[in-house]
């Protein structure tokens, strides 16, 4: 009986040393990526991103791409532009002449372009997952549970490229069972950039008739 009880505790041992192994392996990890994304300039993402959700009958499939330099970012995605300075958001949209000027929201849930590389350096529990091959590049998984219960994030699998330390892709499973995948298709960096790239000319879109609204 003694030794029945030693050989399950020893077990349990076991478990807890190697989670502890895997969570260790899976934050060094992601600080590699983090110090190598914080040695840019700045970085351009051609992706795709799908949304999913088969409980409500969504699968929705769409490219974009985003220059991101420090938190500043100009996105263009689903027919629309958005810009954050460094301050605010402004949100561009010519189909129907509007833009949307708001503040950041710190408390939000969902990774933001400016937080996409680096949003996982707090507030999560790192789990070591699956190795993938693809197409002859090594993309090894991380697996990122919120530490807040009250998340409606559930988990985020980072898909990292071992060689280059990039983000491969991202998977964002929400509570309510949405799916959202980011793949990035073409990564380049400390590329020349218009010194009024980051810059929102309120001007040039009242010229055009644009209707203009603050949050």
């Amino acid at each position: 009986m003694i030794k029945k009880y030693f050989l399950l505790f020893a077990c349990s041992m076991i478990g807890v040393f190697s989670y502890a192994q895997g969570a260790d392996k899976a934050k060094a990890l992601l600080d590699d990526v983090y110090n190598k994304v914080k040695s840019y300039d700045n970085i351009y993402i051609e992706f795709k991103s799908t949304l999913e959700n088969k409980e409500a009958n969504v699968n929705q499939e769409t490219t974009g791409n985003v220059t991101l330099s420090d938190e500043k970012y100009f996105l263009n995605y689903l027919g629309a532009q958005q810009l954050f300075d460094g301050k605010k958001v402004y949100t561009i949209v010519p189909e129907n002449e509007e833009v949307t000027i708001e503040d950041v929201n710190e408390d939000e849930d969902n990774v933001s372009p400016s937080k996409m590389l680096t949003f996982y350096k707090t507030g999560h529990n790192y789990k070591w997952d699956i190795l993938q091959n693809v197409g002859g590049r090594q993309i090894q998984y991380v697996k990122l549970t919120p530490i807040d219960s009250n998340s409606e994030i559930q988990s985020v699998l980072l898909g990292i490229d071992t060689q280059t330390k990039h983000i491969y892709k991202l998977i964002q499973t929400g509570k309510n069972g949405t799916k959202t995948t980011l793949t990035v298709n073409s990564f380049k960096t400390n590329q020349p950039l218009s010194s009024t790239l980051f810059t929102f000319n309120e001007k040039k879109y009242e010229d055009k008739g644009y209707y203009i609204t603050r949050n």
